[in-house]
């Protein structure tokens, strides 16, 4: 869109709440009123999505999304931070949504309270600008990443585990790399769940807080993207390392093996 494309004009209780973006010269009002034209679907509402929303509905992002079918236990307040002690037995999206809209009433919230699987997620995700993935098994992921492929949307990918996590971004207008270029082959059983292996629950707050990171940087068009590159955090180690991705020719979802 060009910038005459957006409303510049805010109420003054606006302004006030997204002061702070908009000094900054590589936002200003006009990444402000961007922001607020722009839709993000956030698969997941749990370790990953719960950070990753609250920051996108905080920064002014118009429009989320949540897809989850799934309820409250007492097991996800260690790192779900979405949710409180009431919310137990209730369901994810629509105690996010209730969350989301009390932290800012300027955004719409809307919820997507059915299984996300290959079916389910071309209707799903049409009407989004950017989808962001905070799921937690590989049929999902591939799910998820296989329709953004088929549609052409930029996909932002985070993943944990223990004491690690990862980040990247998958754009397939740009011809980069796709998500099965990064795990072609993966195996449901060697990677365990959190409820299996366990999860140190800050890690969660990281990755879904870079996660939302690069989501914003998408949508405003500033800074490098993650295109091409996997960023991992040990919290052990302490140490951030960035990996290079291209595409692979033979790759199921991008090359010529699909």
């Amino acid at each position: 869109m060009t910038v005459s494309s957006f409303d510049l004009t805010f109420p003054d209780e606006a302004l006030q709440r997204y002061s702070r973006h908009i000094l900054l010269p590589e936002v200003g009002a006009t990444g402000q009123a961007r922001l607020r034209a722009a839709s993000v679907l956030i698969v997941g509402a749990g370790g990953l999505g719960s950070p990753l929303a609250l920051y996108l509905a905080a920064a002014g992002v118009g429009r989320i999304g949540l897809a989850d079918d799934d309820r409250v236990e007492l097991s996800n307040l260690q790192r779900q931070i979405l949710f409180d002690s009431g919310d137990i037995g209730q369901g994810k999206a629509r105690r996010g949504q209730a969350r989301l809209s009390a932290l800012n009433p300027d955004i719409r919230v809307e919820i997507h309270e059915t299984r996300v699987d290959a079916r389910t997620l071309p209707a799903i995700m049409a009407g989004y600008d950017l989808v962001c993935d905070g799921s937690d098994n590989f049929t999902t992921r591939y799910a998820v990443a296989d329709c953004c492929q088929s549609l052409g949307k930029t996909l932002i990918s985070g993943a944990v585990q223990r004491f690690e996590g990862t980040v990247s971004t998958f754009s397939p207008q740009t011809g980069g790399p796709c998500y099965r270029c990064l795990h072609p082959d993966a195996d449901e059983a060697e990677a365990p769940g959190c409820g299996q292996a366990g999860i140190f629950g800050a890690v969660t707050g990281v990755i879904g807080t870079l996660m939302a990171t690069e989501a914003l940087k998408e949508l405003l068009a500033i800074g490098r993207g993650m295109s091409g590159r996997v960023l991992v955090w040990n919290a052990l180690d302490g140490v951030f390392r960035t990996l290079s991705l291209s595409p692979d020719p033979a790759c199921a979802g991008c090359g010529a093996g699909r």
